[in-house]
């Protein structure tokens, strides 16, 4: 399920049983991740940027009618983390304008605080107003340079050896500085010599996830990504994308898994629900648009979309609903029940990792002596 203020459209906050007062609240966004986990979702997305919110995706508005300031997606997910026993968090972190040493850090506190369920979503921005924010230009090719980025996180995260902590009290050695590695990556924008200064994450390497509309987007997702999120239209084009990022995966890698994004607008009835987004679009004043397939129906109708697009090759789904609460209710007191009812879908979590869940095993380190 993909989490995004009181909901991805853009009007949602408007809605009486919306909390717009509590966005900025670690309850409310508590909350909504044990929701997401009653319904034994695999793992929330956690919606971030350096820029307030536009309705442009490239260039700042002076709206005063929408959800504008959020908090820190990492930070969310820290706080959420203890909160939670088996669901995956996988924040949002920007690229363009971090450094890779302060996110694989970060990301590998958030894997220790959650007993190994963290990712992340590495995402680029080109949007002018984050390059006010910091001063610095963007790289000219911000997907290649962040598929070196993550390169650079994969590289800390392996840079202390599983066993390199000793922890003997009696002859009084910590650590071994054996197995301790520098990375001394050298790239065209990171030189980072390593080692981390936190120890290797209970996974191993926290797993990365990228959104991608096309190419070079899919080239990101096939160079580096554990997860590729895509916004297919029809089931035709599920396989299409998958056959795209799978013939650019690098010789040897596991696959990456494909799942497919939708905007989903649910009630008890197919009226309802198009009366719900009708609704919305009314506050919105215009029609609603989005990058990924908008889906308006019942939780049953919604569950036959998926079984289908599944069977097209979408390993699995990330939900955004367009309202909070409504629309998340009806994932998880609807569609999940009906899903379960069908057989297609958990009744109780298996394994304690995310890549447990996900059935990705945990990387070998590749600095470690054989």
């Amino acid at each position: 399920m993909a989490l995004d203020g009181t909901g991805w459209h853009p009007a949602s906050w408007r809605l009486a049983d919306a909390r717009p007062t509590d966005l900025l609240t670690a309850p409310y966004w508590t909350e909504l991740v044990a929701e997401a986990e009653r319904g034994r979702a695999d793992f929330v997305t956690i919606e971030d940027g350096l820029a307030l919110q536009s309705d442009h995706p490239f260039r700042p508005d002076d709206r005063t009618d929408r959800v504008r300031g959020r908090v820190d997606a990492v930070q969310v997910a820290a706080r959420v983390a203890p909160r939670t026993r088996h669901i995956g968090l996988i924040p949002t972190a920007i690229t363009t304008h971090t450094e890779p040493f302060h996110l694989s850090k970060a990301i590998a506190t958030l894997d220790y605080v959650s007993a190994g369920r963290a990712g992340v979503r590495v995402q680029v921005s080109s949007n002018p107003e984050s390059v006010g924010h910091f001063g610095r230009e963007i790289a000219d090719d911000g997907l290649a340079e962040a598929a070196d980025y993550v390169e650079v996180l994969r590289r800390l995260w392996d840079s202390w050896e599983d066993d390199a902590e000793i922890r003997d009290a009696a002859t009084g050695r910590f650590i071994d500085r054996e197995k301790l590695h520098y990375i001394d990556f050298e790239g065209r924008w990171f030189s980072v010599k390593g080692p981390s200064i936190t120890q290797r994450p209970p996974q191993g390497q926290p797993l990365i996830a990228a959104l991608g509309h096309g190419d070079p987007a899919y080239t990101l997702i096939a160079a580096a990504a554990d997860l590729g999120f895509i916004t297919p239209h029809t089931a035709d084009e599920i396989g299409t994308i998958g056959d795209t990022i799978a013939a650019q995966r690098p010789a040897g890698a596991i696959a990456v898994r494909i799942i497919a994004d939708l905007v989903v607008f649910l009630a008890d009835t197919a009226t309802a629900a198009a009366a719900h987004r009708a609704q919305l679009d009314e506050l919105l004043g215009r029609e609603y648009i989005s990058d990924a397939e908008i889906f308006v129906g019942t939780p049953a109708q919604l569950a036959d979309l998926l079984g289908h697009w599944h069977t097209a090759g979408a390993d699995g789904f990330r939900l955004r609903p367009a309202t909070i609460p409504h629309d998340l209710h009806q994932i998880t007191e609807g569609l999940v029940p009906e899903l379960q009812r069908r057989g297609i879908f958990r009744d109780s979590y298996d394994g304690a990792t995310l890549r447990d869940l996900l059935g990705l095993s945990r990387p070998a380190n590749r600095y470690a002596h054989s």
